[in-house]
């Protein structure tokens, strides 16, 4: 939880994204997380058991923020539309300042490596299907979105979606602006979901 970090666990995360995203997960080595903070390894194990677990807190980390961005970037008084938008929104600025959070999320090798890193990914992706889900369900019973569709169903298209846009960033070595990208994304998504 993001309580539980120590100022320096947080910086030694902050320096971890820095490698991960100018490196890739295999940028990521406790000796060159030393050498970036200009530390001992030892200083760093101090804080952390290994790579393993500084990915972990990264990503609980960002499960964390994430429930509570999301649940602050809606208002009751919106829409389900215009929730739709804020939700999809607050997570494209969010990445685009912390790219790192995608590489964490996207990289091949680190899903292999750990079963541990595999249940945090899945707790992130329960976040915002749960954020999500209340949306499209709240717009089908006001008619907004179309019924033709369940909501299951809907939200593996739009969370899939989403994921495979980032995925898309994250090949491109975040070269192209997400923020545009995605806000055409998001239009396509209210094309497929408001009822005609």
């Amino acid at each position: 939880m993001i309580e539980e970090i120590t100022d320096r666990q947080q910086e030694i995360m902050e320096a971890a994204c820095k490698l991960l995203t100018a490196g890739g997960a295999s940028g990521l080595t406790i000796k060159n997380l030393a050498k970036e903070m200009q530390f001992s390894e030892s200083a760093i194990y101090r804080h952390f058991a290994s790579k393993e677990e500084i990915i972990i807190s990264l990503l609980q980390y960002l499960a964390t923020s994430m429930d509570v961005r999301l649940t602050n970037a809606v208002s009751e008084l919106q829409s389900p539309k215009e929730k739709f938008e804020a939700i999809f929104k607050n997570q494209l600025s969010f990445f685009s300042e912390n790219p790192c959070y995608v590489v964490a999320v996207f990289s091949d090798g680190l899903m292999e490596e750990s079963q541990r890193i595999n249940e945090v990914i899945l707790k992130i992706m329960g976040v915002k299907m749960k954020h999500v889900m209340a949306i499209i369900v709240e717009g089908q019973e006001k008619g907004i979105f179309t019924d033709e569709i369940s909501a299951e169903e809907m939200i593996h298209l739009v969370i899939g979606t989403f994921r495979l846009q980032m995925f898309k960033w994250r090949v491109a070595n975040f070269q192209f602006d997400i923020k545009s990208v995605g806000e055409k994304m998001i239009q396509s998504l209210l094309i497929l979901l408001l009822k005609k």
